[in-house]
């Protein structure tokens, strides 16, 4: 039998530009599409740290991030 101890995601998030909105709404939005993502981190109490964040040339915002996963101990990955 095994058991799972620790868990975490490693992810990398390009929150994209909408092609049909004028540029400066587009960074707006995204930057809004982002912040609702990290309240929606906090809001279900998952652990995560984010080790980078990158701005793309076109504005959009490119994020590194570790998460816990379906609630295992994460602790040693966010080292």
């Amino acid at each position: 039998m095994k058991r799972i101890k620790a868990a975490c995601l490693a992810q990398t998030i390009h929150f994209l530009l909408k092609d049909d909105l004028p540029h400066d709404e587009a960074v707006k939005f995204v930057e809004a599409e982002y912040a609702h993502y990290l309240a929606q981190l906090e809001r279900s109490r998952t652990e995560y740290r984010i080790p980078e964040k990158a701005e793309q040339p076109d504005g959009s915002p490119l994020v590194k991030l570790k998460k816990q996963y379906n609630g295992y101990d994460c602790k040693p990955y966010m080292e």
